[in-house]
């Protein structure tokens, strides 16, 4: 082999190897919090919390291909849970519907049902949802997954819109009817990326909610769309690919039911333009000729900051857990402070911050295959499993909570050997 040729090869290979990552090593997440009695609960229940998060050897460090097999493949050797879907017809005429999945396997003391919020365009029967719920079926809980207007094949468009970034009505329609069917059960809410973003922003809203809410986790949402948007626009890692792709999955859901959603009289109403459309070329271009238009705002800003939770988490009153991966190219690290500030300054609060992970991935174990079951599937079964707790343990109102434990208890620290990162909400200068 010749020398230009063995030189070629090396090159190829250290690109390759950069790419994948592949130098670096498995790092405990970081845990942001200022409520130790909170992240306690958390971590007895999900001790492997506070250990390193190992992802898949030879392509796992990278976000990049965590991100893309997430959205191509989904998970390895994916089940097909077995559930009923479930029809309303909204007050403007819209068919949402959610799919109800029945606990298998052990039985549990406790009625819990996760509501399940899906990212953008996704439903129940995304892979990775799918493989989710049956994970957390057979762990005794009921799952109620929403499916977002016009994301489903088989539904038919029959109002004048489909879902949007920050309409949440959607998602409390589904609440509230699953409390007509389980008055007694208790709710956990569950978002993944777009669907974190509106649950967030739904227990952030000044409207009535149940008291059957007893916690939320968001994963991988982006928080604010206005700054969220400003870095998808830049090919910086190739977030501009990312954009293209999101742009052509929201349009083609637009055209694919444009009988309805483009009507003459559709068009007439709101001003909108097909060719605008369907040319769009981002996200933003497309919300200028068809979301902000739809759903009556005077721009896309505005229509963005009305989307965004990070403008109503501070209102949030219900446990919360946040999960972001560093090396996520759709959401970057520069937007990941504000979940930082919420628990800093917010009781029973918690953020895990993972140096790896990509955009909903989060594979982990194995050379070349990954176990079929992910550290992101393992973890919310765990934090479910933690924030019943949590709830369970908590005093009657005005009542304190008394530590019994006897003068010299030896019990060991629960969270001594995680990551953790109490902070001061005063104080600026901490990361």
């Amino acid at each position: 082999m010749s020398t230009v040729l063995l030189a070629v090869v090396a090159v190829i290979l250290c690109i390759l190897f950069r790419i994948l990552n592949v130098n670096s090593q498995p790092h405990k997440p970081v845990i942001y919090g200022r409520d130790r009695n909170f992240i306690e609960n958390i971590l007895f229940i999900a001790p492997f919390l506070s250990e390193p998060y190992t992802p898949t050897r030879l392509w796992g460090f990278s976000g990049h291909v965590q991100t893309i097999l997430h959205s191509l493949i989904g998970r390895v050797r994916c089940p097909w849970p077995i559930g009923g879907r479930i029809s309303l017809i909204l007050p403007d005429r819209s068919t949402l519907t959610y799919d109800l999945y029945e606990p298998v396997g052990s039985e549990r003391e406790d009625d819990v049902t996760v509501a399940i919020c899906p990212g953008i365009g996704n439903t129940s029967e995304s892979v990775y949802i799918r493989t989710y719920v049956h994970y957390s079926q057979c762990h005794g809980y009921r799952c109620a997954v929403l499916n977002h207007i016009g994301a489903l094949n088989s539904v038919p468009v029959t109002g004048a819109r489909i879902f949007s970034y920050g309409h949440t009505d959607d998602f409390a329609y589904m609440v509230d009817n699953l409390l007509e069917r389980y008055p007694n059960t208790k709710l956990i809410l569950v978002g993944f990326s777009l669907g974190g973003n509106l649950i967030s922003k739904y227990l952030g809203e000044d409207r009535k909610r149940p008291q059957n809410i007893i916690g939320g986790i968001s994963i991988c949402q982006g928080y604010n769309a206005i700054d969220t948007m400003v870095h998808l626009l830049q090919w910086q890692n190739f977030r501009r690919f990312y954009l293209y792709i999101m742009t052509d999955n929201y349009r083609n859901i637009i055209t694919r039911h444009k009988r309805m959603l483009l009507s003459p009289e559709m068009r007439s109403r709101y001003s909108l333009d097909e060719n605008m459309i369907v040319s769009a070329g981002t996200l933003p271009d497309l919300d200028e000729a068809y979301s902000r238009r739809v759903h009556g705002f005077e721009s896309v800003t505005d229509l963005y900051k009305w989307s965004s939770s990070a403008f109503y988490l501070d209102n949030i009153k219900t446990p919360m857990i946040f999960i972001n991966a560093r090396d996520d190219p759709i959401v970057p690290e520069q937007l990941l402070p504000v979940a930082r500030e919420f628990v800093s300054s917010h009781d029973k609060a918690m953020y895990l911050e993972l140096a790896h992970g990509g955009h909903l991935g989060f594979y982990e174990g194995g050379l070349v295959y990954a176990n079929p079951v992910t550290w992101l599937d393992r973890a919310l079964v765990g934090l479910v499993g933690g924030l019943l707790m949590a709830h369970n343990k908590c005093p009657p109102k005005g009542e304190a909570l008394r530590d019994d434990r006897p003068a010299g208890h030896d019990e060991p620290d629960l969270i001594k050997s995680a990551t953790i990162i109490y902070r001061d909400p005063l104080d600026k200068t901490k990361p």
